[in-house]
């Protein structure tokens, strides 16, 4: 029996207009955060399937969708739930910190 689990959060970020090239910048940052999370705390064969799944909304607010999927062995000691969480906090900052990057060269 493996243990997986999933997270989703969805960040509202009221921003200036933003060009599609920086919202697509934000979604990748967000992503690759998360993976390298991951694969700080795991080996790449601690780990039997990851999926990061992002969605952008622009409405009135910058929506940031953020769905992570990780599935590890039983053996795996780890709180994958937990693991999810601190990876997508630092996906959070990463992006936090990129949006004022963007917003301080307007």
């Amino acid at each position: 029996m493996d243990e997986s689990a999933s997270g989703r959060r969805v960040i509202h970020i009221g921003l200036p207009e933003m060009s599609e090239e920086q919202i697509i910048e934000l979604g990748e940052l967000a992503q690759e955060t998360i993976i390298k999370h991951v694969f700080d705390v795991l080996n790449r064969s601690d780990v039997k399937d990851i999926e990061v799944t992002m969605r952008i909304n622009r409405e009135d607010t910058l929506d940031l969708e953020v769905e992570v999927y990780l599935e590890v062995p039983i053996f795996v000691k780890v709180d994958v739930e937990g693991l999810i969480d601190e990876a997508v906090e630092k996906a959070y900052a990463a992006v936090e910190r990129k949006l004022r990057e963007i917003a301080g060269k307007d």
